[in-house]
């Protein structure tokens, strides 16, 4: 007789970057990101007119410039996401010896993909795979598509596993202190500003419209936010940033309330991000340095831009806790005898 340790996978996952920061790859990044039928909802036929005729012949070379402004040796995207992966893995061993477990990162874009962490899963009988992706609200525009993927998946598989996905965290009593934290740990280093904003990547509103909860779900991470730093109303704002296009989106922008702010003679500004999980060309191109140009011209004094949580200590229990709540009843209702 022997003890059955349960086969598990855990896919860490986050949107996507480019392998590089040159215009070949960003836009072969952004032909797959925006051909998604998730992420843009124009009919498809026009859309892929658009797509090639106005925005892969342009496009790929500013974004490559962006892109080249924030690069690491590594896109900082991936290497948050690698060093995130490592450390839950750590973790995560420790906490279930019982499991065989593995910890994987992918990307729904780009590289290390989720369609090949699927594939590679196809031929290793796992009793379990959960998903967790790092996207806080659940959006159809960010979230959904890994779900695509795995469903996608499943269907050419004959011999699945159990399957897991962690539809979001937006306000989990550890993000939100997380968060919490970061703003005063921030500002016992550098003061506290007149205001704090919160702005989170934005959708178009007939996205929202149609019932995509995701605009919903920033209004109670920021509101808990701001009750957990015991700001007054007139302290704080959410906002929306990194629209794409001429259509509507999710309102108050970004960079209108920062020239909103400075009109109304805000000096000082400290800016977060709470739907990014890690540090990317949105956090450190356009919010820490588009932002920052655009509120100081505008007549602002100073401006501030709080890191993501990326891989903080604080940031890694909450993801381990979440994980491990749907570890450890593998640890019972997997662990029995077999013979040999």
């Amino acid at each position: 007789m022997m003890l059955f340790r349960p086969k598990v996978l855990v896919i860490v996952a986050n949107l996507g970057t480019p392998d590089e920061p040159s215009e070949v790859a960003v836009r072969r990044f952004l032909k797959q990101f925006l051909s998604d039928g998730r992420v843009i909802e124009i009919p498809k036929f026009i859309w892929q007119i658009i797509l090639h005729a106005f925005v892969l012949p342009f496009r790929p070379k500013r974004v490559a410039h962006a892109y080249a402004q924030v690069w690491m040796k590594d896109s900082p995207m991936r290497e948050i996401l690698l060093q995130q992966t490592a450390l839950l893995k750590q973790r995560l061993l420790v906490q279930n010896p019982q499991l065989d477990l593995h910890v994987v990162p992918a990307m729904t874009y780009g590289n290390p993909g989720i369609n090949q962490a699927l594939q590679d899963a196809a031929s290793q009988k796992y009793d379990q795979i959960i998903l967790l992706p790092l996207f806080p609200q659940y959006s159809a525009t960010s979230t959904a598509p890994l779900y695509d993927a795995v469903a996608k998946w499943v269907l050419t598989q004959r011999n699945l596993p159990a399957l897991t996905i962690l539809r979001d965290y937006y306000q989990h009593p550890l993000y939100i202190q997380a968060l919490a934290d970061s703003v005063l740990k921030f500002q016992r280093q550098h003061g506290q500003a007149e205001k704090l904003l919160m702005s989170f990547h934005g959708i178009p509103q007939p996205y929202a419209d149609k019932g995509d909860p995701y605009a919903e779900r920033c209004h109670v991470t920021a509101q808990k936010v701001a009750q957990a730093l015991n700001l007054k109303d007139d302290q704080w704002q959410i906002s929306f940033q990194s629209r794409f296009g001429k259509q509507e989106w999710v309102k108050p922008y970004t960079d209108q309330v920062l020239q909103d702010w400075a009109a109304q003679g805000v000096k000082s500004v400290q800016i977060m991000s709470p739907a990014f999980s890690a540090d990317c060309l949105e956090t450190l191109e356009e919010l820490a340095l588009q932002n920052a140009e655009l509120f100081l011209q505008s007549g602002g004094q100073s401006y501030q831009y709080i890191p993501a949580l990326n891989n903080d200590a604080a940031h890694i229990e909450l993801l381990a806790q979440l994980l491990q709540a749907n570890l450890e009843p593998l640890r019972t209702t997997f662990s029995t005898f077999e013979p040999n």
